[in-house]
Formats: C-alpha cells, structure tokens, sequence
C-alpha cells in the first residue's frame, strides 16, 4: 500500500507539473498585445464591459486569485448562503455511485468542493470506494485551496481525487482522451469562460457515449417580484459585502455582472444541444430545473 501511494503521489505531481507547463505554453502563444492587427477582433463580456476575447483570461484569473482564499464567502454573499444546498441537491440528483464506480471530471473544480460532495455521496449511499474525480481548474490558487481541503479527508493521497491545472476549452487531448469520463460537472464556472460553446464541445469529445453533462449556475429569475429583490440584493449588498468582508468590491461587482450576462435558462440548453448533447423539454424539470425560483439552476444533457 505504500509503494502504491508513492507511486500515486508520484504520478499526480507528474500530472499536475505537465498540466501547468501545457497551460504555460498556451499562455506563452497568446498575442503580446491583444489588441494587435494579428489579433482576431472577437470581443466577449467581463461583466458589463465588452473586452477582447483575449483579454477576459487574464481578467477572470486576476477576479479568482483574490477570492481564492474567501472562495466560500463569496459564494456565501451571492447565494443568500444557500450554494451548500444547492450543491448538495446538484450532486445528489446526479446519484454517483449508484450504477458502480464512475471516472468523473469536475472542471472549473479548483476548490473541491463538488468533488467531495461526489466521492462522499457515493461512499456513504452506495457503500462506493472506487468511483474517481479529477479537478480541473485554470486557476492555480483555486487548485491549492481544494488540494488543502483534501488534506483533511480520507480521500487525501488516493487515487480517487487528483487535481489539474488546465482550460477548460481546451483540454490536453494527452492527459484528457476522447470518450473517457462518466460524468462531467461543473459549477458556478462556465460563465466565467471566454468561449461557453468551446467548453461544451469539450465536455463533448471526454466524455462517454450515453455518459452525462451537469453544470450548476446561476441563471435567470422568472419570478418579477423575486427579480426585482434580487437585483436590488445583487448590486447594492453583494459589492459592499466584498469591501467589507474581503476588501475586494471589484470582484465581487464582476461577479454579480457576469451572473446577469450568462444565457437564459433555454437558450443555454439550446447551446447544450448545439453542443451534442440530448436534453429534456424546454421547460424547469425537463432540460434544466430551477433552485430558488431560477437564482440557479441545473442543467443536464446526455452524450450521444
């Protein structure tokens, strides 16, 4: 058993070394100056700004480097401190573990979070040591958090997590196969990636035939009087709890920016399917279904 963790241990500094100097190399080829004639002039939203597609990047990295260390709290401030139900109704709905051992990759993961939920629903329902999650996030301080909470669980220096410095639209086809994964997670990440259709197809060529798609994210309020609440809490509350809880309103402006950009509920399941995927009807509890009456929702798609 200890050769074995050795040689574990060995293989995830490996893997995680060759993720980051992949991720290097991608940075190294970006434009100098993004806004160069060689640059291709698509622009994409940081929030309410129009920025050039290279520029957003760097951008998110710089708003998830200061909130790594408060990662909770910020989610804490822009759910009502719900995100732990959410999360714990995301995976649970998913029943890891409950036809075997699944290979599973949670992308845009850094913190863990997901993944423990994923490893403990699946020992604790379904008596499940061998399902596996590899975390995956752009992010390097993200990574080191969720590393860190591992520390303290019994699925530390196992081969059912390994964490991956990685971008989600493009994935190392070396270290991420075509038609690997069981299941793919992801949540209250895709919108913060430059390209959601770029992610999708991604999500598309590692995962399995009939394997399953699921992102949890904040979405769209149909409620107007909920709406109107929760746009007031949105741009008043949230910024001024980033100041005062972690010295940061910047971020936290940007977050509740990008929350109001991401599609509507339909027409990210449209993406989903433009991606692939086979959804349910365009309705909550078909292709998606609401928490909270759409401040986030669960989207699942199925690889055919």
């Amino acid at each position: 058993m200890q050769a074995a963790s050795r040689a574990w241990r060995t293989t995830s500094r490996q893997s995680y070394r060759s993720a980051f100097v992949l991720r290097q190399n991608h940075q190294q080829a970006q434009p100098q100056n993004p806004q160069s004639p060689d640059s291709s002039g698509r622009t994409t939203s940081f929030g309410f700004r129009t920025v050039p597609e290279e520029s957003k990047e760097s951008l998110v990295k710089n708003v998830f480097d200061s909130v790594a260390s408060n990662y909770d709290l910020m989610n804490d401030a822009t759910s009502f401190g719900v995100h732990r139900l959410w999360k714990d109704t995301f995976v649970s709905t998913l029943r890891p573990g409950r036809k075997g051992p699944l290979r599973c990759i949670d992308v845009a993961g850094g913190t863990g979070d997901i993944a423990l939920r994923i490893l403990d629903h699946a020992r604790e329902t379904y008596a499940d040591r061998e399902t596996s999650v590899e975390v995956v996030d752009i992010n390097a301080q993200m990574l080191k958090e969720g590393f860190t909470r591992f520390k303290k669980t019994m699925y530390h220096n196992t081969p059912q997590v390994s964490f991956h410095e990685a971008n989600a639209q493009e994935l190392p086809s070396s270290q991420f196969k075509d038609d690997t994964y069981d299941l793919y997670t992801i949540a209250f990440g895709i919108r913060n990636c430059t390209s959601i259709p770029a992610v999708l197809k991604e999500a598309y060529r590692v995962l399995k035939p009939g394997a399953t798609f699921a992102c949890l994210e904040f979405s769209k309020v149909n409620n107007p009087l909920l709406s109107t609440f929760y746009d007031q809490y949105s741009f008043t509350v949230i910024p001024l709890l980033g100041t005062i809880l972690a010295g940061d309103r910047d971020s936290y402006q940007y977050l509740v920016e990008s929350i109001r950009k991401f599609p509507s509920q339909p027409d990210f399941a449209q993406m989903i399917r433009d991606a692939g995927f086979t959804t349910g009807r365009d309705v909550d509890g078909g292709a998606w279904t609401d928490l909270w009456g759409g401040i986030a929702s669960i989207h699942t798609g199925v690889k055919v």
